[in-house]
């Protein structure tokens, strides 16, 4: 069995045989359904560099031993935060095992930095574990390779994407999204944290319709696949 949490904003907690955090922004993230020294983790893979879901990697790793994984370039960057005291797993798109679960990097069309400078490129992942196979965007822009993530890799049970526009897809194009990933049930994920991001679940919802099952988490609650 396989629960898919949400945390708020894009971080979420895969639990299986082994635990996967993803983006774990929690510290200053008003929608947090839990505190950092409140989650355990295996590992904790980072899309992209942006403070909002490198958040609370860092310190959680530090504490828990998780291994982080994400895009070289940003891995190294992680490592030089934590003054080597973290474990870190650079990798670039492709798929890889880390402790038994399988990880697709894939492309997003995002940017990735902190603030100032960039660091390496946006991502996303598809993990498998237990037979189950979640798509994680990260922040992105839909596009039309998303097709082959599908073809590759799938069926993709759930794919959680970005609804808020402003910096990623909006209801319209995440719907184009589920169309080309054709997953059997899909979450939105980045929306209402901030105004900029303000966007209604409903709207992709109906835009949806019946090309996937599409389930409305609030922070806090579970999704069992």
């Amino acid at each position: 069995m396989v629960k898919v949490h949400f945390l708020g904003h894009a971080a979420f907690y895969i639990k299986g045989s082994k635990r996967v955090l993803i983006d774990p922004f929690l510290s200053g993230n008003p929608q947090a359904a839990v505190k950092p020294e409140g989650i355990d983790a295996d590992l904790i893979l980072i899309t992209h560099a942006h403070g909002d879901h490198i958040g609370d990697a860092v310190e959680i790793a530090k504490r828990t031993g998780a291994k982080i994984v994400a895009m070289f370039d940003v891995a190294n960057y992680l490592n030089q935060q934590a003054n080597g005291q973290v474990e870190t797993i650079g990798m670039n798109y492709g798929p890889t095992e880390i402790e038994g679960v399988g990880i697709v990097q894939v492309p997003a069309w995002h940017s990735s930095s902190d603030g100032i400078h960039g660091i390496g490129n946006a991502s996303g992942f598809i993990v498998k574990l237990d037979g189950r196979t979640v798509y994680h965007a990260g922040d992105t822009f839909v596009f039309s390779d998303m097709a082959l993530f599908s073809e590759l890799y799938g069926p993709i049970d759930v794919a959680l994407l970005p609804i808020g526009g402003h910096f990623t897809m909006g209801p319209r194009e995440a719907a184009k999204a589920v169309e080309l990933l054709r997953p059997k049930k899909a979450v939105p994920m980045h929306y209402n944290t901030w105004p900029p991001i303000s966007a209604d679940p409903e709207e992709f919802k109906r835009l949806v319709g019946e090309k996937a099952e599409v389930v409305i988490l609030k922070p806090g609650e579970e999704l069992e696949l």
